[in-house]
């Protein structure tokens, strides 16, 4: 199992986006996480795949659920830069405050700020979503 897994991460990673599509296809869990709490999205996202990436999100991955380390996968695109996967979360509902650092303040502290409008005001900032 320990090897299938390792595979299936390294496919993500890569973003071999028929292979772990077919993986969970089959009834891998969309939402496998390794050891450190990354998912196959947060590695795909990270990774800068935005295509694996909508094929996890579009078989039931949480686009929100953040590793170990409260990141989130969107998070971890703005950090890496990776726009296109960045509107890919945003396109499957990621929520760009939440986690920690939350996508938002991550964009704040690395100059990011094109992705701001985009991420809109925090729900408890007065005129936010509710």
């Amino acid at each position: 199992m320990v090897e299938l897994a390792t595979r299936v991460f390294q496919a993500a990673r890569a973003g071999d986006t028929a292979t772990v599509a077919a993986y969970v296809d089959a009834g891998l869990p969309a939402n496998l996480a390794n050891d450190r709490g990354d998912t196959l999205v947060m590695l795909a996202a990270y990774h800068g795949r935005p295509a694996t990436v909508a094929a996890l999100l579009e078989r039931g991955a949480d686009p929100d659920r953040p590793n170990d380390r409260g990141q989130t996968p969107l998070a971890g695109a703005v950090f890496k830069g990776e726009t296109a996967v960045v509107r890919t979360l945003l396109d499957h509902g990621a929520d760009p405050h939440t986690g920690h650092p939350t996508a938002a303040e991550a964009a704040r502290m690395f100059g990011k700020t094109e992705l701001l409008e985009d991420f809109g005001p925090a729900p408890d900032h007065p005129g936010g979503p509710k």
